[in-house]
């Protein structure tokens, strides 16, 4: 007979991931793992999904009449990817995500590129109306082929390090 879920979740155990706000400190710099392609798949699906009609993002054709060899990449999916691939290193740990500040595109993205992230810790604080919780900004850039193609500021709550994990 199939173990009961309730006694999975017993035998279970939570395994720590992410930074604590003490690892974290002004200037400290993170080269995000991996990188991502953006794929054409990527790209119709994106835009399909959001609704996001402009056929520069899926009609190669209309994307060479404007002057690009390949479909562009949905700016926003630029954005989202830049954003996913500094996850790990920056807030998996869990924590409110506070915003967006000075989103910059520099230029188009084309299919085929192969983003990267890197970031710097802007500024630490911590929450005066959160307990076990901090605050931390990162100043993120997004890179395709070692050029700065997206840059934004992004601001999370980081759990501190004697926080209990469910606050």
């Amino acid at each position: 007979m199939p173990e009961s879920f309730a006694a999975i979740r017993e035998r279970a155990r939570l395994l720590p991931k992410g930074r604590s706000f003490e690892d974290f400190a002004p200037g400290q710099t993170f080269d995000h793992h991996w990188g991502r392609t953006v794929t054409e798949s990527d790209s119709v699906r994106f835009s399909t999904l959001t609704l996001s009609y402009n056929p520069v993002y899926f009609n190669v054709e209309t994307a060479r009449a404007q002057g690009h060899d390949r479909l562009v990449a949905h700016p926003n999916l630029v954005f989202l990817t830049v954003f996913g691939l500094s996850v790990e290193d920056l807030s998996e740990n869990g924590g409110p995500f506070l915003g967006v500040e000075e989103l910059t595109f520099h230029r188009p993205v084309l299919v085929g590129e192969t983003l990267s992230a890197r970031s710097r810790v802007r500024d630490t604080r911590t929450s005066s109306s959160r307990p076990g919780m901090g605050i931390v900004s990162w100043h993120t850039e997004g890179l395709a082929g070692g050029e700065v193609v997206i840059d934004f500021i992004r601001t999370n709550f980081v759990r501190t390090a004697d926080a209990p994990s469910v606050l």
